[in-house]
């Protein structure tokens, strides 16, 4: 049995999206020891979405690739969390002096790993042999993933007075856009049709278990979630996903059919 193509869409989605965001650090990281560690989770999160696409493009077939899933989809095709597209830093965060803030990547980078860690965990028993083996794999990098970037919370978010200004500010940015992790929508009802049965209670469970824990390490103060529900699973995005698409596949797109 094969997961729906649109829930695998919408994992790949996720990994190809934030991966290009993390990658945005290479070169800019505020130590080069994090300046790895972005462009290596970068990686991962391209490997998952590979492997997610192919599958996809078995399941099309008429000539389709992970490349061109990849590349050649524009932005209503695209079933990503709204909260992954979002750029480095917000208008509405207040403090940002310069285009990126590391501490907003941190708190990204968290929010979604606990919820992916708890998802690939369940998703490695799916009726989808091939998803549950991409789930087993996914699951050792995003635990990385997460490790990391509660470590990076907790010291900043219990470091210098500004340090924990500026990831709580992001914080408060943030933390609205994760109700789209438990609007449940047509992609999930698929996917449960297909056999791939999440437990929704235990999944929210376990991510506000992991939230609170590391915002008590952190002494950051958890916020409200309230506020318009955003629809990416949909294709409903912000401005930022076309801006992004487009950096990413403007070379694929200039060179169409091109062999590497």
């Amino acid at each position: 049995m094969n997961a729906p193509i649109n829930y695998l869409l919408h994992l790949a989605d996720n990994a190809v999206v934030l991966g290009q965001r993390n990658a945005e650090w290479c070169g800019h990281g505020p130590i080069i020891e994090e300046d790895l560690a972005l462009a290596n989770m970068s990686l991962d999160l391209i490997g998952q979405a590979r492997l997610l696409y192919s599958q996809v493009a078995g399941m099309v077939g008429n000539g389709a690739t992970e490349d061109s899933l990849a590349y050649f989809r524009d932005v209503p095709d695209f079933r990503n969390y709204t909260l992954l597209e979002l750029p480095h830093r917000s208008p509405l965060v207040g403090y940002a002096k310069s285009d990126m803030d590391y501490g907003y990547t941190i708190v990204r980078n968290f929010l979604y790993s606990a919820l992916m860690v708890p998802l690939w965990q369940q998703l490695q028993s799916a009726a989808d042999e091939n998803l549950a083996a991409i789930a087993a794999k996914s699951l050792k990098e995003a635990s990385y993933h997460l490790r990391h970037s509660r470590d990076w919370l907790v010291k900043l978010g219990d470091g210098t007075n500004e340090s924990h200004a500026r990831v709580q500010a992001a914080l408060e940015h943030l933390m609205p856009y994760t109700q789209e992790f438990w609007t449940l929508s047509a992609i999930e009802d698929e996917a449960s049709a297909a056999g791939i049965h999440i437990d929704w209670t235990q999944l929210a469970a376990d991510w506000n278990a992991l939230v609170d824990a590391a915002l008590a390490d952190a002494t950051l103060k958890r916020p409200s979630a309230a506020g318009y529900v955003t629809q990416g699973k949909a294709g409903v995005h912000s401005e930022h996903l076309g801006f992004l698409l487009a950096e990413m596949q403007s070379l694929a797109r200039a060179h169409p059919g091109a062999q590497w």
